[in-house]
């Protein structure tokens, strides 16, 4: 079992910002995630792939405490992730949000600070402020007043964006942040992504486009039910790993990385 401390190289040790010991988790007694177990360094942009149906999801949420899990532990920053709620952001499926609740995207980026505040304080002038310069930084300052249900798809991306910057988190967990949204709003989330690393933050993102993998991530953690491969990108993300992890499906997905690839090098992503 992980001790969640990494030695530098220096010889002084660190906290990892998450380890995960023996994850499992069951619907209706079959496995949909077996004994995952990994540890996580800190300022990294981690991309978790795998095949529909891999329990890429699944982790994520049972990490967070969102689901049961059947067996194992989630150190966050080496202690148990309920007394560190505070440390962590997290940006959840598009789908699974309601987007027909009245209000409107200031309001919902001023979510992110009731973590400070609070039960019972209200956001002030300087957390409104705060949540206006993250508005800003994703591109929606100027959609600030305007209900979330008359935002397109992307609009609605980068404000659960906007709302995760204004938690001020050390560790985030983003589900599927790229599916679905244009290109402007890709780069924006990119771009972003970039600048969290830049300030020492550990970003975990569950990712679908193999042919964005090498550009966005500095690790990939490969899934499907167990744990297939962990480790930094250039040697991780290779075919035969991803050739274990998605087996036959992976001679479709080279043809469509292929086609990809080829528009993210014209600066173009599908």
């Amino acid at each position: 079992m992980s001790t969640a401390h990494t030695k530098l190289a220096s010889g002084t040790a660190t906290v990892a910002p998450l380890t995960i010991n023996g994850l499992s988790v069951a619907y209706q007694k079959k496995p949909v995630l077996r004994n995952v177990t990994f540890e996580v360094k800190e300022g990294e942009l981690i991309g978790v792939i795998g095949p529909n149906g891999a329990g890429k999801s699944t982790m994520m949420k049972a990490a967070l405490g969102l689901i049961p899990s059947i067996s194992g532990e989630v150190l966050v920053y080496g202690k148990p992730y309920k007394s560190q709620r505070k440390l962590i952001g997290y940006v959840p499926q598009r789908e699974s949000v309601d987007w027909d609740f009245p209000t409107n995207a200031l309001d919902v980026v001023l979510m992110g600070t009731y973590g400070r505040l609070g039960w019972f304080g209200r956001p002030r002038a300087k957390e409104k402020a705060l949540a206006l310069e993250c508005l800003d930084k994703v591109g929606m300052a100027d959609f600030a007043d305007r209900q979330i249900s008359q935002l397109s798809g992307g609009q609605q991306q980068r404000v659960f964006l906007a709302r995760a910057l204004a938690q001020n988190a050390k560790l985030y967990f983003m589900d599927e942040p790229f599916a679905g949204v244009d290109a402007a709003t890709e780069k924006a989330i990119i771009t972003l992504l970039q600048e969290l690393k830049k300030q020492g933050k550990t970003v975990i993102v569950v990712h679908h486009d193999l042919a964005t993998v090498e550009h966005y991530f500095d690790s990939v953690l490969l899934l499907n039910v167990e744990l297939q491969a962990f480790g930094p990108t250039a040697t991780t993300f290779t075919h035969d790993q991803l050739q274990r992890t998605y087996g036959g499906r992976l001679a479709f997905l080279d043809q469509s990385a292929a086609l990809s690839s080829s528009n993210v090098d014209r600066g173009v992503h599908t």
